[in-house]
């Protein structure tokens, strides 16, 4: 696709946006089954589900403007899951809680990711008065902060504790 007006730019980060939270999907689920506090577990699987949503509701917008939301694949996102490969899955730790804290370390890395992509479209919605999707777009974003918010409760009233002891 050839990025000639701030729609085509638009819909290049909704695929963009629409490849990330699938692959981080995929890491979210991982990073979930090697979790062991249980609060970092719910917390994960309510990710699950945020992205899944989120995946709903981008492929959607994307199709009402008559284009594929799979045609285009994160490379960004790629990196990091990479990283969730590396830094937990194959990476060797002495304890648990030392793992979960990797485990937030990872998945909010993602998420910021993910908050940034959809700070661009929703605002790229807003500017280019397409009112309907930037609402759609800004609840994402708006559960994507929130998410990110109570992984950092987790991390800083249960599980950094627990690492350092």
């Amino acid at each position: 696709m050839s990025l000639n007006s701030l729609k085509d730019v638009y819909i290049d980060q909704l695929q963009d946006l629409y490849s990330a939270n699938k692959q981080s999907l995929k890491a979210t689920e991982k990073l979930e089954k090697n979790a062991t506090d249980q609060d970092l577990k719910d917390a994960l699987q309510n990710g699950v589900t945020g992205i899944k949503e989120g995946m709903k509701i981008l492929e959607s917008i994307v199709k009402n403007h008559g284009e594929d939301p799979t045609d285009e694949f994160c490379k960004g996102m790629e990196g990091l899951v990479k990283e969730v490969q590396a830094h937990v899955i194959d990476a060797e730790f002495g304890n648990d809680e030392t793992r979960d804290a990797m485990i937030v370390t990872q998945y909010q890395r993602m998420v910021h990711y993910a908050i940034a992509g959809y700070g661009c479209v929703v605002a790229f919605a807003k500017r280019l008065d397409l009112n309907d999707d930037a609402k759609k777009l800004q609840d994402c974003l708006d559960h994507t902060y929130n998410g990110d918010r109570k992984m950092t409760e987790i991390a800083t009233n249960e599980i950094n504790q627990k690492a350092a002891a």
